[in-house]
C-alpha cells in the first residue's frame, strides 16, 4: 500500500454567528403575519360589498389570517424552533386568498 499523502488541511467550520440573524428572522415572520392581516382586511372590505357570499369570504379570510398567526407566532416571538407547519400554512393561505379573490371577481362581474 502506498502511504497516504498529507494534503492541505481543511480548516474547521466557522462557528455559528449569533449576530442579528435571529432578529431578522423574527422581523420577517412578523412582517408575514402583518401582510396576511392586511390582505385579509382588504379582502373583507371588498367582500362585504357582495352580500351573502361576501360574509363567507370574509370569514374564510379571517380564518386564514388566524391560522397564519397561530403557526407563525412561535417564530415571531423569537423561539428557535424550526418552522414546522408555518411555511406550508402560509403557502396554503396564499393560494386560498388567490382563490377567494378570483371568487370575488367572478361574483362581482354582472
Amino acid at each position: 500500500m502506498s502511504p497516504r499523502r498529507a494534503g492541505p488541511a481543511h480548516p474547521p467550520p466557522p462557528e455559528r454567528d449569533a449576530g442579528l440573524s435571529g432578529e431578522r428572522t423574527r422581523l420577517a415572520w412578523r412582517r408575514s403575519v402583518l401582510t396576511v392581516g392586511v390582505v385579509a382586511v382588504l379582502t373583507a372590505r371588498l367582500a362585504l360589498m357582495n352580500g351573502t357570499i361576501g360574509v363567507l369570504v370574509t370569514a374564510l379570510a379571517g380564518l386564514g389570517w388566524l391560522g397564519v398567526l397561530v403557526v407563525a407566532f412561535p417564530r415571531s416571538a423569537g423561539r428557535g424552533d424550526p418552522p414546522g407547519p408555518a411555511l406550508p400554512v402560509i403557502a396554503l393561505v396564499t393560494v386560498g386568498f388567490a382563490a377567494l379573490g378570483l371568487l370575488l371577481v367572478l361574483t362581482s362581474v354582472r
